[in-house]
C-alpha cells in the first residue's frame, strides 16, 4: 500500500512537469538551398518565437485535464516557404531505467532483432514515419518508477493523404502535401524524451528494406503564403506495474481514443468461402507423388503453380486440404473433396521421414529438402490434421493408418521437449539443435492438447501444461515475444497470436483455478499481439494502387521488426478474443475483433475486381502499407512474389469460429 501509494505521488508530481515541452525546432527550407533550423521559444500568448524574423507563425495550445494533455501547433505563413516542425517532451526518465514502445515496430529495445533492423544495436534514439506503427503512437515506460508517458497523434481521419517523394535520403522537398508526421524517442544526456513532428522525418537511420539501414530523412512541406495547418497531439502518463500492463493499459487507452469501426460493406462469409474455394481448383497440382495446393512463391501478376510443397507455415497444404474437404462435403462439391482425399493419401504414403515427421519443405521437380525441420512446421501439420480426424470423427469415420502417423508425430514432438517447457525453433531428426531459440514454442502447444483430447492420452496433456509454464515464465510474464516467424529472427506478432491462442487452447483441456489461470494468461498475451493490429487507416498517394481502390488498414495486423509490412494472419486470434471478451466481459475485444473480421476481407479477389492478382480467391500476402519494399513495387502495391497458400488458410480459419468448440469433448 505505501509503495502504490509513493507512485501515486510521483505521478502527481509527474503531471505538472511532464508536459512541458523542452524544446522545439522548426526548420525552412528553400529549393536548392539547404535547410535553417531555429530554436522555438515561448512567447506572449502560446506563441513560439525566435530573435529572428520567421516566415511562419506558430502557436501553442497547450489543454491538461488529468493525466492527459492535448497539445495544438497552429501554423501559418507569412511568407511561403517550407517546413519541418519537431517537438521534444522531456520525461524526466533516466534512459538506462526505461523500455521503449511504439506499437507493431518496438518492443523493450528491439535487441531480439538484428543489428540491421530499428533497435538499439544502432542508438538509443528513433524516430519514425507514423504509417509504420499501427497506433500513431510512441510510448517510454520507466522501469524503476513503474510509470509510463505517451504521445499519440490525434488529427488522423479518413481524408488523411500521403505524396511520394523524390530521393529516399537526407533533405526532401516533398512534391505536394502530406498527412504523415514523426513520432519516436530521444536520449539526451542519459534522459529520455518524447519526439513528434510534422511532416515526417526518420531518424537516426531510415528502415526501407528487410535489414537494410539508409541515411536518414527529412520532408519539407510546402506551406503558402496565407495558408495555415492545425496539428494534434495528446500527451499522457499512466501508472503501471510493469511493461506488459503497460502496454495493456496503453492499448485500451488508444482504442477508446481512435475508436476503431468495422467496415460496413464487408464481404460474406459464404461469399468470401466461395470466392477462396477457386483456390483449391486452380492450385491443385498431381505431377508428383506429394500431391498439393500449390501455394507459395507465387508471382501476383500470373498466379502460376510451382513445385514448392510446404506443410506449414507460408505452405499450409494439410490445413487447406482440410478446408476443401470440409468445404466441399458441406457444399455437394465432389472435386473438391476428391482434391483433398488426394492430398492426404499421398502424404500420408510419402509425405513422412523415416524416423516418423513430416517432410515440411520439399522442392518437388528436383526433390530436394532440408534436413533441418522446424517445431512451427511439424506442430501446424499436426494441428491440420487433428483438425481433419476430429472432424472425422464427428462423422463416423476412422482413419487409424493416419492416426498411428500423427501418434508417431507427436511422440517424436514429445521427445523434444526441454527440461524447460520449450522447443528448440529447428532442429534435425536426430534431436539436434540447429536453432535452441524458444520463441516458437506456442505453435507445439495446440496440437498437443488436441492429441491429448484426440487420444486421452495424458503425457500430451502434461507436454502441452510444460509449454505453458515456459510461454508464461520467458514470453507473457517479461512481454517478450519473439522468434515465430521463420524467415526472420526478432520481436514479432506471430508469437504474440501464438501463444495467445496456446494459452488458450491449454485453458479447453483443463478445468478450476488452472483453467482460469491459463485465460489471465491468455488474455495478458492478447494485448501484446493486439498491438500488432491497426487502429487507423494510413493515407496513400494517389497512384498508388492501394489508396486508389479504397483500402482501409484498420484491423490489418504489421507483421515483424524485421519485416515492416501487413498482412492477414489472424487464423483463431479473432476467435479466441471474441472468447475473452465474453468470459471478462471486455467489449473492446469482440468489437476489435469485428473490425478485424470485417476489414480483412476487403482486398478477395473477384471477378468484378482482382485487386492486381491475376487469378480469383487468390488472396494477396505482403500489403506494403508504409515505405517499405522487398526490392519490388513499394508503399501503396503489393511485392511480386508471394505466397496465398497461407493466406487462404488464415481467413479460412477465421471465418469457422465453430472449429475450436468441435475439437475439444473432453471438458464440455
Amino acid at each position: 500500500m505505501v509503495k502504490r501509494l509513493l507512485i501515486f505521488c510521483m505521478g502527481l508530481l509527474m503531471s505538472h512537469a511532464f508536459i512541458v515541452v523542452a524544446s522545439t525546432h522548426v526548420a525552412i527550407k528553400y529549393p536548392g538551398k539547404k535547410s535553417t533550423e531555429f530554436v522555438l521559444l515561448k512567447g506572449k500568448d502560446g506563441q513560439l518565437v525566435n530573435d529572428k524574423d520567421l516566415p511562419l507563425i506558430i502557436d501553442r495550445k497547450v489543454e491538461s485535464k488529468g493525466d492527459v494533455t492535448n497539445i495544438t501547433l497552429n501554423i501559418k505563413a507569412k511568407e511561403t516557404c517550407w517546413f519541418n516542425l519537431t517537438d521534444t517532451i522531456n520525461t524526466g526518465m533516466k534512459t538506462e531505467e526505461c523500455e521503449f514502445y511504439m506499437p507493431g515496430f518496438w518492443y523493450h529495445r528491439n535487441l531480439r532483432s538484428p543489428k540491421g533492423a530499428p533497435a538499439f544495436h544502432t542508438s538509443n534514439s528513433w524516430c519514425v514515419r507514423e504509417d509504420r506503427l499501427s497506433t500513431p503512437l510512441a510510448g517510454i515506460y520507466d522501469t524503476v518508477n513503474k510509470c509510463g508517458m505517451t504521445v499519440m497523434r490525434l488529427d488522423v481521419d479518413n481524408n488523411a493523404h500521403d505524396c511520394v517523394p523524390q530521393n529516399q535520403s537526407g533533405e526532401v522537398i516533398l512534391p505536394s502535401t502530406t498527412s504523415v508526421g514523426s513520432i519516436g524517442f530521444s536520449n539526451k544526456c542519459g534522459c529520455s524524451s518524447l519526439v513528434y513532428g510534422f511532416p515526417y522525418s526518420e531518424t537516426p537511420k531510415r528502415y526501407i528494406r528487410k535489414l537494410t539501414l539508409i541515411d536518414p530523412v527529412y520532408a519539407f512541406q510546402q506551406i503558402e503564403k496565407g495558408d495555415s495547418i492545425a496539428l494534434k497531439w495528446q500527451i499522457r502518463k499512466s501508472i503501471n506495474n510493469d511493461y506488459s500492463e503497460f502496454v495493456a493499459d496503453t492499448w485500451t487507452y488508444s482504442y477508446d481514443v481512435m475508436q476503431p469501426q468495422p467496415m460496413d460493406d464487408a464481404m460474406s462469409r459464404e461469399d468470401a468461402m466461395k470466392c477462396m474455394s477457386t483456390y483449391f481448383i486452380d492450385s491443385y497440382v498431381d505431377d508428383y507423388d506429394l500431391k498439393y495446393f500449390s501455394g507459395m512463391r507465387m508471382r501476383t501478376d500470373d498466379c502460376a503453380n510451382t513445385e514448392n510443397y510446404q506443410v506449414g507455415f507460408v505452405g499450409r497444404v494439410l490445413l487447406n486440404a482440410f478446408n476443401a474437404f470440409e468445404y466441399g462435403e458441406t457444399t455437394g462439391r465432389e472435386q473438391l473433396t476428391k482434391k483433398a482425399n488426394a492430398i492426404f493419401n499421398s502424404v500420408l504414403q510419402n509425405g513422412f521421414t523415416d524416423d516418423g515427421y513430416f517432410r515440411e519443405n520439399v522442392r518437388l521437380s528436383k526433390n530436394e529438402e532440408s534436413d533441418v525441420l522446424s517445431i512451427r512446421r511439424q506442430s501446424e501439420g499436426a494441428y491440420a490434421i487433428l483438425s481433419w480426424l476430429n472432424y472425422e470423427q464427428n462423422k463416423g469415420r476412422k482413419h487409424p493408418k493416419w492416426e498411428a502417423k500423427i501418434r508417431q508425430l507427436m511422440d517424436n514432438i514429445v521427445s523434444l521437449q526441454n527440461e524447460d517447457g520449450s522447443y528448440p525453433r529447428k532442429f534435425k531428426a536426430d534431436k539436434t539443435h540447429v536453432d535452441p531459440i524458444g520463441g516458437s514454442t506456442p505453435s507445439a502447444t495446440l496440437p498437443l492438447t488436441m492429441a491429448y483430447d484426440y487420444f486421452g492420452d495424458k503425457k500430451y496433456l502434461e507436454c502441452a501444461r510444460n509449454t505453458g509454464h515456459y510461454l508464461e515464465n520467458e514470453l507473457i510474464s517479461k512481454g517478450d515475444y519473439f522468434s515465430s516467424t521463420l524467415d526472420a529472427n526478432c520481436e514479432d506478432k506471430e508469437a504474440s497470436l501464438y501463444a495467445t491462442t496456446a494459452m488458450y487452447y491449454l485453458a479447453c483441456v483443463t478445468n478450476g483455478k488452472e483453467h482460469e489461470h491459463n485465460l489471465q494468461q491468455c488474455k495478458k498475451a492478447a494485448y501484446f499481439c493486439l498491438s500488432w493490429y491497426y487502429m487507423w487507416d494510413v493515407p496513400f498517394s494517389k497512384g498508388q494502387m492501394l489508396g486508389d481502390v479504397g483500402f482501409k488498414s484498420r484491423g490489418w495486423g504489421n507483421v515483424s521488426v524485421e519485416n515492416n509490412h501487413i498482412d492477414v494472419f489472424i487464423f483463431d486470434f479473432a476467435t479466441v478474443l471474441d472468447k475473452l471478451s465474453i468470459h471478462y466481459s471486455e467489449p473492446r475485444f469482440s468489437n476489435f475483433a469485428n473490425v478485424i473480421k470485417t476489414s480483412m476481407l476487403q482486398l478477395m479477389p473477384t471477378e468484378d475486381n482482382m485487386y492486381d492478382i491475376a487469378k480469383a480467391g487468390y488472396y494477396p500476402e505482403v500489403i506494403q502499407h508504409t515505405t517499405w519494399d522487398y526490392g519490388k513495387n513499394g508503399k501503396g502495391f503489393y511485392n511480386d512474389i508471394f505466397a496465398p497458400g497461407w493466406t487462404v488458410a488464415s481467413l479460412w480459419q477465421m471465418l469457422c469460429p465453430e472449429r475450436i468448440d468441435n475439437c475439444f469433448k473432453r471438458n464440455k
